[in-house]
């Protein structure tokens, strides 16, 4: 059962979705005339190398290569959709990435930083208020964006696929029958989401900044960014160690912010979107026990 916690993931694309195991990783998408295509592809090498082992590093470097993936995805399956044939890889791909992660360190740290800092020195408060305000301030941007964002249409789509991959990976851990009757039944939550990762990342971020006290501006913004990856890789952490403890009640009580904020990012698929997220998930099986044994080591 551990090897199932720790190795399968997945996550939600335009119109379909993707798995990734250990050494593989598939998609799955519905074609404009109705049928499932498939895309598999091994993983780099990154994934079966020691850093995998390392704590914490692990964490900052696999969760980069994961957002490169996704990416990849979300093009491959637009291209799908629209008949092109744009491809997103090497500079472009990372260009893309730099530019997303820019965006949203702006949006969600650098943002509630600054107004933490104007509260310090219009408002007259504490510090460790002024921090805190911060921290707040950042949660309630997170959880309003992704509140948002759940009112487009495209994106509901987005969060149906996305619990469609969250109750089949259900299904399998649970040991039931692929099919999309027998996988409806299970839960649209996972302990391994995304969304857990983000959550758990923005509460850590409220600690240790409230923890850093007084700061210039200049030093305040740029710890901000610096600390990113630090608590990047704890969240990452603390995501696998519950993950791997779910027999435990209070792991199960820890989760509960995480498992709730999902209720935002996924809704309930119809059947066409669940087979489609058993087919991507039946697809990386098959492709990771196919990989030639080189790429197992």
């Amino acid at each position: 059962m551990e090897d199932r916690i720790i190795t399968y993931g997945g996550q939600a694309v335009i119109e379909g979705v993707l798995m990734r195991g250990k050494k593989a990783m598939a998609i799955a998408m519905r074609a404009p005339n109705g049928e499932i295509v498939t895309y598999q592809e091994a993983l780099s090498g990154i994934y079966r190398s020691t850093i995998t082992k390392i704590p914490f590093l692990r964490g900052i470097l696999l969760l980069w290569d994961a957002l490169g993936l996704g990416m990849r995805a979300l093009t491959i399956s637009a291209n799908t959709q629209s008949g092109q044939d744009e491809k997103l890889e090497g500079a472009a791909l990372y260009l893309t990435l730099g530019l997303s992660l820019t965006i949203g360190i702006g949006l969600f740290f650098l943002l509630p930083a600054g107004i933490g800092s104007l509260a310090e020195s219009v408002l007259g408060w504490n510090v460790w208020w002024n921090n805190l305000l911060e921290g707040v301030v950042r949660l309630l941007l997170l959880v309003g964006y992704i509140w948002a964002i759940g009112f487009i249409p495209d994106i509901k789509r987005v969060f149906a696929y996305h619990g469609a991959e969250h109750k089949t990976i259900n299904a399998y851990e649970a040991g039931a029958e692929l099919t999309p009757e027998s996988v409806a039944r299970f839960p649209l939550e996972h302990a391994r989401c995304g969304t857990a990762f983000l959550l758990t990342l923005v509460l850590l971020s409220i600690l240790a900044f409230t923890a850093l006290g007084p700061l210039p501006i200049f030093w305040r913004l740029t710890s901000r960014v610096l600390l990113i990856p630090v608590l990047a890789g704890i969240a990452v952490e603390y995501i696998r160690w519950t993950a791997n403890h779910l027999d435990s009640r209070l792991v199960r009580w820890l989760i509960q912010p995480n498992l709730a904020l999902q209720s935002l990012t996924t809704r309930e698929p119809s059947m066409d979107m669940l087979e489609v997220a058993i087919c991507s998930f039946k697809t990386m099986r098959q492709a990771e026990e196919t990989q030639p044994e080189a790429a197992r080591r």
